[in-house]
């Protein structure tokens, strides 16, 4: 074990340099297994010698950054650190071509990167993981860059409609207000990626359609992109059924959390069995995200870790 210390000259430059929920630092630690904390003013490496070497020299490089620029990217750490070790497998997966809140989106974790290349090259990928990793924003965000780029003609966005014993039957309204609490969450993604009139102009032409699971049943869908939301709700039937309808030129992502099932008690979840049988197929891929790829609020991974740990007895 070899350990090492660097100084923080400008210690204002301490938040930009680990990044949000300490980001950056997660990224070196993941890639070169060692350990990075913060002490009175000084930053500590520990871990295997040549590991430590690279951590360090990263480590340097991002500090000169982040004090000449007063901004770090997980861009330029996939690049620092792809410099150090001189591996190209830390190299950031290319830019998606969407902007999103005045943002370019693009992964900001190695699961996420790991994520968007496994898109780019399958045309079958399920991303299994915790809530705010990421899984439908950046599946949404390729879409819209296929669409803008016309490699694919349609975008299709799919939920079960499958929560808290509820079905659309017993909802009030007409079929629009009864599947708009269960697609909301991926309108809200497309909203933040295009114009909303633009959005509803696609809508009306059916080169954007949002539509519950059960809509898919008896379709074919070609040059299509299509992404299938809280996939750990589907029954093994219907996921056989969505990923049946894959048409010529299409790519199909499939998301899910394997610890939020909301299906009845003894009823095998379509994504887990799918994950065992389709493990052996040419062009499907699987990418398992972790605690660690969350970029929401940084409560969020605390309440991930505090659930994983199991239940507490309470008197």
């Amino acid at each position: 074990m070899t350990e090492a210390t660097i100084p923080l000259v400008n210690p204002a430059s301490l938040l930009t340099l680990f990044g949000a929920q300490d980001q950056h630092i997660r990224v070196i630690r993941d890639a070169l297994s060692v350990e990075i904390t913060h002490r009175n003013g000084r930053i500590h490496v520990a871990g295997p010698a040549e590991a430590v070497t690279q951590a360090t020299a990263a480590l340097e490089k991002l500090k000169t950054l982040a004090e000449r620029r007063g901004a770090v990217d997980h861009e330029q750490v996939s690049e620092i650190l792809a410099l150090v070790t001189g591996s190209e497998s830390q190299t950031p997966s290319k830019a998606i071509d969407v902007v999103a809140s005045g943002k370019r989106v693009q992964p900001r974790t190695p699961g996420q990167n790991a994520y968007v290349k496994a898109i780019r090259d399958h045309d079958l990928v399920f991303a299994i993981g915790p809530a705010g990793t990421g899984k439908t924003y950046l599946a949404v965000a390729l879409a819209v860059e296929a669409f803008k780029s016309q490699s694919i003609r349609k975008i299709v966005l799919v939920r079960p409609a499958v929560e808290a014993g509820e079905s659309l039957g017993y909802l009030p309204g007409d079929l629009h207000a009864k599947i708009n609490p269960y697609l909301r969450p991926l309108l809200d993604a497309l909203y933040e990626m295009m114009d909303y009139d633009q959005i509803q102009q696609y809508m009306e032409r059916d080169a954007i359609e949002v539509v519950p699971l059960a809509y898919m049943r008896g379709r074919t869908l070609n040059e299509a992109f299509i992404i299938l939301d809280e996939a750990q709700n589907t029954t093994v039937a219907q996921m056989k059924m969505f990923l049946t309808r894959m048409g010529n030129g299409s790519k199909i992502v499939v998301a899910g959390d394997k610890t939020q099932v909301d299906l009845p008690p003894h009823t095998r979840s379509g994504l887990n069995d799918a994950l065992g049988r389709l493990k052996n197929i040419e062009g499907f891929k699987a990418v398992h995200l972790s605690k660690d790829d969350i970029v929401r609020h940084r409560l969020v991974q605390d309440i991930v870790r505090a659930y994983e740990d199991g239940p507490k007895r309470h008197r």
